[in-house]
């Protein structure tokens, strides 16, 4: 889930949580909770915490872990967890929190760290201490970020309707598998397909009725009380509200569609100005050969980057060609040869773009299409992401510039769209 201002609260948050965990055991070991119980002394075990903790993230042995994305723009997990902890230094109430509550463990069960099982004991409120605080971070972000009052509380809201919907969404698509449900959520009997199970392809679709009779109707089908239908007061200012949860749901959708940019070239463009540099490095210099009589030839910018006769751009490139440069652009040296295989040479569209190479065919389909799409087979996708290769990849395998690559895309886009019209 992305909301502005927000960092915690995507696909990366459990592993922050773990690496943050296992960092906390390290330095409250050999029995540092006992001098959590002092209540003077709390406070000031707060900065030798943090410089423990600090140190031993920059010294992770979980190197794979902490270098992991962290969330959609870009944080890695080690990032955002070296910012939580400095914000526990800039917020002691919530480590006097922490404190307390290993302080009443203590007092019901003795000192449980030294028990078996007791490390467990310990993880679980370090995670409930961060738990609270990524919430409380990212609540005063998304303040600033759009000037509207954002508590934590309603940040859990906020992915408490976001999980809400992905469950939804994974009901919908099974609905053979759990047609009773797919009816109470959706109010009626069901003879055939609903059409909502079609419509529902993001959040925006998600209705707050929907939410509201889920959240019924979790108990019935096993899965326990839902959050709307609890004792718990957490939730009061959701119940029975569709038009805040309406509201919320649309907040969510239309900001990952604000923020999402569906074009996609923003990843495959990493690297763009790097190349025009080159380009133009190369350009200079030719042309200073060329004032000297040394050259004949002077390339722009904006023709082939690569002036390589044994290794030309046409899409009858020699198979040891395509290896190195597959290499190269850090894919498997036989992608190009599989990929080539992998086409539907009869289709309308391979006939259509006979003339281009496979790089050029695939820019469009990540133009068009984006850069997964499940009628993509296998052998196009980049081993190391599951997605089409990045622009700067095909770049590289048609030993083209991006924005030659982007001309060749561009113009075969164009006769296609031709060739379509009636």
């Amino acid at each position: 889930m992305r909301l502005p201002g927000s960092r915690y609260q995507e696909h990366g948050w459990e592993h922050v949580r773990k690496l943050l965990g296992h960092c906390s055991l390290q330095a409250l070991a050999h029995g540092a909770p006992a001098r959590l119980l002092e209540p003077s002394a709390r406070e000031a075990q707060l900065g030798g915490y943090v410089d423990s903790v600090a140190d031993l993230l920059r010294h992770c042995g979980q190197p794979q872990r902490a270098a992991a994305s962290g969330n959609s723009y870009g944080d890695s997990v080690l990032e955002l967890a070296a910012s939580l902890v400095c914000e526990l230094q800039a917020r002691p109430a919530d480590w006097l929190a922490f404190c307390a509550a290993v302080a009443a463990e203590f007092d019901k069960t003795g000192a449980f760290w030294e028990r078996e099982g007791g490390e467990a004991i310990l993880r679980k409120k370090v995670n409930d201490m961060y738990a609270v605080l990524r919430d409380k971070v990212d609540a005063d972000n998304y303040q600033a970020a759009c000037g509207r009052l954002c508590s934590p509380n309603k940040m859990y809201a906020y992915r408490m309707l976001d999980t809400a919907y992905g469950d939804i969404a994974r009901i919908f698509a099974a609905w053979r598998e759990h047609l009773p449900q797919v009816e109470a959520i959706l109010g009626r009997t069901i003879g055939a397909e609903p059409i909502e199970t079609r419509q529902l392809s993001s959040i925006l679709g998600c209705r707050a009725e929907w939410v509201l009779r889920w959240s019924e109707s979790r108990e019935r089908f096993g899965a326990g009380p839902g959050p709307l239908h609890t004792r718990s007061k957490r939730f009061a200012s959701l119940k029975d509200n569709a038009d805040k949860i309406g509201a919320m749901l649309r907040e969510i959708g239309e900001y990952e569609q604000l923020s999402a940019n569906h074009d996609n070239d923003w990843r495959a463009d990493a690297g763009e100005a790097a190349l025009w540099l080159d380009d133009l490095a190369r350009v200079l210099a030719d042309s200073e050969q060329a004032a000297s009589g040394e050259s004949d030839q002077i390339l722009a910018p904006d023709e082939e980057r690569f002036d390589d006769p044994e290794q030309p751009s046409a899409p009858d490139a020699p198979e040891p060609a395509w290896s190195t440069r597959a290499m190269a652009v850090s894919l498997p040296p036989g992608y190009m040869l599989s990929a080539r295989a992998a086409q539907q040479n009869g289709s309308w569209s391979v006939l259509m773009m006979a003339e281009d190479s496979l790089p050029v065919r695939l820019a469009v389909y990540l133009k068009i299409l984006g850069a997964f799409d499940d009628s993509y087979p296998a052998e196009w996708l980049d081993p190391a992401t599951g997605e089409l290769p990045t622009m700067l990849q095909r770049a590289g395998l048609d030993r083209l510039s991006l924005p030659t690559l982007r001309k060749r895309r561009d113009a075969a886009i164009a006769r296609l769209h031709g060739a379509a019209r009636p």
